[in-house]
């Protein structure tokens, strides 16, 4: 680990005056001290944040809800107005990461979690995202656990956070603010896909900081349902996963939200998708159309090919357990 100034604001705004490009905000480091032990990451200046006023979870007008950005991924989970009005992002969260972790991680650090490659982890090889032109070892490599979906030439590396997903298909809406003032950013704009800039995981400015996410008013409390496929139990990052939700009015679907985990460099959602199933009757046909269209344009590599039906089967079943509400 590489020597690096230390600092602790009192606010907000003493914060952002301090960033820059060789600086990092933490939180909990639940990821970051990780990628600084490997040498991925080695920042000149951590600004430690944990101090500030961003823990605090509140209605807002509108009837949503606005998450303070250092609000712990357990306090949330755990949350009364979070279980009883947004139990979708209850379950992903509690799918995530170890019950010690969730104590540590932050919402907001939450966001800002590196995507998952073990070459990207390992600063004795190649890659794009750490060094910008060197290579993509893992197009050729080992990629079981790679991108079918929005991947590029220089990274196919997938987003590793599953409350992600969960606040993709809820449309929440990041708030940030930097030396330019505050400013909102759609959940579906926040991260980035690789292109030709893998190393920018998402929008934000060297100097801008997460303070809060809000979520809108709908929840999709009586029919959702968060599933994550894995290699193991517990502590194990998605294969797959699926973020569903459903407004029904009898057994017509009046809104659907998908998004899919595992599968790309962002929660991956298709609206075009989603709008096929509107006004159409809940039945295993629509869903198996519905998963077959989601998976259209993937694009497997050498080890990882099996995704793209372990995924449309895991659409079919998040889709039938949110339409019946967990109830066989």
């Amino acid at each position: 680990m590489n020597p690096f100034h230390y600092s602790k604001p009192v606010d907000v705004s003493q914060a952002i005056s301090l960033a820059g490009a060789a600086s990092r905000f933490i939180a909990g480091g639940t990821n970051l001290l990780d990628l600084m032990k490997e040498n991925v990451a080695r920042p000149e200046h951590l600004i430690d944040i944990t101090g500030l006023p961003l823990k605090d979870v509140r209605e807002t007008a509108n009837g949503g809800l606005m998450i303070g950005a250092l609000v712990s991924n357990a306090d949330l989970a755990w949350h009364p107005l979070v279980e009883a009005r947004y139990p979708l992002l209850s379950q992903a969260i509690l799918a995530g990461a170890s019950p010690q972790l969730r104590n540590m991680a932050s919402t907001g650090g939450n966001l800002l979690q590196r995507t998952r490659c073990y070459y990207f982890y390992d600063a004795a090889v190649p890659c794009n995202k750490r060094e910008p032109g060197s290579g993509c070892p893992a197009k050729d490599g080992l990629n079981r656990i790679h991108a079918i979906l929005g991947a590029s030439d220089n990274c196919v590396a997938t987003h590793p956070s599953d409350m992600c997903v969960a606040l993709a298909a809820l449309d929440a809406v990041v708030h940030v603010e930097g030396r330019g003032g505050k400013r909102t950013i759609e959940f579906a704009d926040f991260h980035r896909l690789p292109e030709d800039a893998p190393q920018r995981d998402n929008q934000l400015a060297d100097d801008e900081l997460i303070t809060a996410i809000e979520l809108p008013p709908q929840g999709f409390v009586e029919h959702s349902h968060y599933l994550k496929i894995r290699d193991r139990a517990s502590y194990a990052f998605a294969l797959v996963s699926v973020a569903a939700a459903l407004e029904l009015d009898g057994d017509i679907i009046r809104d659907v939200r998908l998004a899919l985990g595992g599968v790309a460099h962002k929660p991956w959602r298709d609206k075009a998708v989603e709008q096929t199933l509107k006004g159409q009757p809940v039945s295993r046909e629509n869903f198996v159309a519905a998963a077959e269209a989601m998976l259209r344009d993937a694009r497997p590599l050498e080890h990882n090919a099996f995704k793209i039906k372990l995924a449309q089967r895991a659409i079919v079943r998040a889709l039938s357990d949110a339409a019946t509400g967990g109830k066989a």
